[in-house]
Formats: C-alpha cells, sequence, structure tokens
C-alpha cells in the first residue's frame, strides 16, 4: 500500500508540474519593441521618448524603440503587420497611417484590417514656422508674399504624404499661393532644413519646435488647429489670420499585429492608460503642447475609422497627390 500511495503522489505531483510547466507565463516576460516608423528628431520620436520610460516601468519589461523609418511610414508599419502576434512588436503612429490609403495607390497591408488599436495617446498641434530670412510676420504676409512671388517660396515636408506635406498642400488650397514642395526623408530632417536655412517655411509639430522658436532660430506664424494652444496662447491660429476653416493637427496611436490576443492588448492598454496618468509624465505631454487622449483600444478604433473616410474626401477634393 505504502508503494501505491507512494506511487500516487509521485503521478500527482508529476501531472502537477506537467501543468505548470504548459501554463504560459504572464505578459510581459521580455522587452517590447516600439516601432517608430520615422527618423529621429519628429513628433513620434518626441512622443515615443516621453512615453517609453515609465510605459516600461508600469510594465515592468523596457520598451526600446526601434526606428524604421521609409515610404511615409509604410515601412515600418508593414513590419509591425507581419510582425508575430504576441505583443513584443508595436507601432506608434500618427497621420499618414489613415492618409496613405488615399494617396498611394497600391499598399502592401489593410490599415483598417491587418492592426489591432491599442491606444490613442493623444493629440498635438502643428506650427507655420519659417526662416528668420523670409521677410514674412505673420501669415497674411507669408501669403502677400507668396502671391507676388509664386514658385519662389518652398517648404520642407517629412516626404510625400506626411503630415507636413498634407498640412502644407491644405494651406497653398485654401489660399490659392505656389510654394513648391521639398521632400526630406522624415519630419527631423525637415526640421534640421529650416534651421540650415535650407528650406524657407514648414508646418511642423509643436513638440518639436517649441525650443527652437523660443532661441530664435525659426519664426513662428500660426497654429494650424482651430483653437490656440495653451503653450503659446500668443500665437494666433492660422484660420484667425484670413484662412477661414483651416485646422490641421497630429495625434498619435501605438496598435499590434491583428491577430495578437485580446488579453493581451488589455494588458498593454492598461500599462499605457497608467503611464499617462502619471503627472510626470502628464506634464511633460503638457509642456511639448500634447493633449491626453487615452481610453480603451475601442477609442483609437473608432478615431481611425473616422479618420480613414474624412482623409479619403480631403486628398480627392484637396488635389493632394504623391510627387
Amino acid at each position: 500500500m505504502k508503494r501505491v500511495f507512494a506511487g500516487l503522489a509521485a503521478a500527482i505531483a508529476c501531472a502537477v508540474c506537467a501543468s505548470a510547466w504548459s501554463q504560459p507565463k504572464e505578459f510581459p516576460v521580455r522587452p517590447v519593441r516600439l516601432v517608430v516608423p520615422v527618423p529621429p528628431g519628429g513628433s513620434l520620436d518626441v512622443m515615443s521618448r516621453i512615453l517609453s520610460p515609465k510605459w516600461g516601468e508600469v510594465m515592468g519589461q523596457n520598451v526600446i524603440i526601434d526606428y524604421r523609418p521609409g515610404a511615409n511610414t509604410i515601412v515600418g508599419s508593414e513590419h509591425v503587420a507581419r510582425s508575430p502576434a504576441d505583443g513584443y512588436t508595436l507601432l506608434i503612429n500618427t497621420l499618414p497611417f489613415v492618409v496613405n490609403p488615399a494617396l498611394y495607390p497600391k499598399m502592401p497591408f489593410d490599415t483598417a484590417r491587418d492592426f489591432a488599436p491599442v491606444s490613442y495617446l493623444g493629440s498635438s498641434p502643428f506650427v507655420l514656422v519659417v526662416h528668420p530670412s523670409v521677410p514674412a510676420k505673420s501669415v497674411k504676409e507669408l501669403i502677400a508674399l507668396a502671391k507676388a512671388r509664386p514658385g519662389d517660396l518652398n517648404y520642407a515636408s517629412a516626404g510625400n504624404g506626411s503630415n507636413l506635406h498634407v498640412a502644407a498642400e491644405l494651406f497653398k488650397n485654401l489660399t490659392g499661393t505656389n510654394i513648391v514642395h521639398v521632400p526630406y526623408g522624415g519630419g527631423g530632417p525637415a526640421l534640421i532644413a529650416i534651421l540650415n536655412g535650407e528650406a524657407g517655411l514648414s508646418f511642423l509639430s509643436l513638440v518639436a519646435v517649441t525650443g527652437h522658436i523660443a532661441t530664435g532660430r525659426m519664426r513662428a506664424l500660426g497654429i494650424t488647429t482651430a483653437k490656440r494652444s495653451k503653450v503659446t496662447p500668443q500665437l494666433p491660429t492660422i484660420a484667425e489670420q484670413g484662412v477661414p476653416g483651416y485646422d490641421f493637427g497630429a495625434w498619435f496611436g501605438v496598435y499590434a499585429p491583428v491577430a495578437t490576443p485580446a488579453p493581451v492588448v488589455k494588458t498593454l492598454n492598461d500599462t499605457i492608460e497608467r503611464a499617462l496618468r502619471d503627472p510626470a509624465l502628464a506634464g511633460r505631454f503638457d509642456k511639448e503642447g500634447a493633449v491626453i487622449v487615452g481610453g480603451p483600444p475601442s477609442v483609437l478604433a473608432a478615431h481611425v475609422k473616422a479618420e480613414l473616410a474624412l482623409w479619403a474626401k480631403v486628398v480627392k477634393s484637396a488635389g493632394l497627390r504623391i510627387d
């Protein structure tokens, strides 16, 4: 009998061990990679660097920023769409995510179907800035200058279809101006082009240019959103300065491959939410002129759906094109 009971006990112990061994460890058990589909220096980069330390602290794992620029965020986005759906490879993106389907005749992924929304981080206005050599101190003066010298002024963008490109083309469309497009390989290079005087003007994210405006290395002419920013309340909107209806801003979302398990997406969303509620992180967002949105994945899903429909109409009506 002793041998029988001993055998049963051993069998039960082995079964328990086998069951425990077969149970997957709780997510996450290793660092998470956040793919930034643009070069360093732009608004996506700034938002990623603000978010990742606190988010990693909350998750108990490092969040590693992985730069994969190219083709107006398409290269990095495709990489995430094709990555294992395990929650360890994520994407942060902004407006090109929903504008690209309207601009490009063929995409290597489906924005609406190949990604699982994780979190709507927040939004930020852009700023119309000029190099100090440009003799315009307001939006009205810039419009007058552009009309007096059609084709002489140029603007730097982060590439075809980027936030900067769309913002500038909308401005040209509404003002009837001829300003030459000079595409760069990202928001960072476009910013440097303004600082160096290679380009005369650009529409850059407020989070990326506040310091340069303060030092006088570039001049801010107007905020792109319908309302003034509380970071620069003295700076009027573009709409206030003779361009009624002009309203443009960036927003930032985190995504996972579409087949990522719902519990993993929930963990990612919960940890981002906790990070966004941290007073120090919220203060950083506020200082940079960004507004935190947050909420469950459904908030980002609804926003992306609405933006896809909106920009399909805007691109067509404004005659935006890849050039």
